[in-house]
């Protein structure tokens, strides 16, 4: 099992580890911890070093991390040095901040469920249970969401046992619940005031981190689906 650091601390650029298996056949490496994030829930997998050498994909294998790099793999024991790209992880938290930010004021105002979503650095797009979605209403939507990032909203992590978590009301905001049967506990992410749901992706820690949004452009996807693309920009 790979202890998650960045579970609970997004801020974390560096930490030291040790090689606890190894994958020739897929230029992969285990670790006893990470700062890593291994992709899941629409964000990407980071990208960065390991003992300076790249690490092109990260990804979960149960309770596992792999971590896949370039160049010969250390031998199992060896003590490694961790490096994320942090450019590219600060781009991504500010994202994902903004795209709960978007669930939860859409959610709020509207009752409307999330189907599907995927982001970048900096871009994004989710789909929601609307049956219309016009200009004038996606305007409104813009503008209610950067009022909420202007807000300054604290952002709070926590762990909870699966039970307990459950008990919160619309904890799960997609339209079919993701979390498998066998995860005994749950990490919710908070936007105090605002959102509340369950999610093992990184974000900032206040939503004035994220600077502003701006819907680059809305399409319908079915009957009850539409599709909001978002840029996030610097105030």
């Amino acid at each position: 099992m790979t202890e998650l650091l960045y579970q609970l601390d997004s801020y974390l650029k560096e930490f030291d580890g040790v090689v606890t298996n190894s994958y020739p056949e897929e230029s992969a490496i285990l670790l006893d911890r990470t700062v890593f994030y291994p992709g899941g829930g629409g964000q990407p997998n980071d990208l960065g070093t390991l003992n300076g050498y790249p690490v092109i994909r990260v990804r979960k294998a149960g309770d596992k991390v792999l971590h896949i790099i370039e160049g010969d793999l250390p031998p199992i024991g060896t003590k490694v040095h961790g490096v994320i790209d942090w450019d590219r992880r600060y781009k991504l938290m500010r994202t994902h901040t903004a795209m709960h930010v978007l669930c939860g004021t859409v959610f709020r105002d509207y009752g409307a469920r999330v189907t599907g979503g995927d982001m970048e650095p900096l871009k994004g797009r989710m789909d929601f249970e609307f049956e219309r979605l016009e200009r004038e209403l996606v305007s409104i939507i813009e503008a209610a969401v950067n009022r909420e990032i202007e807000t300054g909203h604290e952002i709070k992590v926590q762990i909870l046992p699966r039970e307990e978590a459950f008990q919160i009301p619309d904890l799960i905001r997609t339209k079919i619940n993701l979390l498998p049967e066998g995860i005994l506990q749950v990490r919710t992410v908070q936007i105090v005031g605002l959102d509340l749901q369950a999610d093992g992706g990184t974000h900032v820690k206040n939503t004035l981190e994220v600077g502003k949004i701006h819907v680059a452009d809305y399409k319908s996807k079915g009957a009850i689906n539409k599709r909001i693309y978002i840029d996030v920009q610097d105030s």
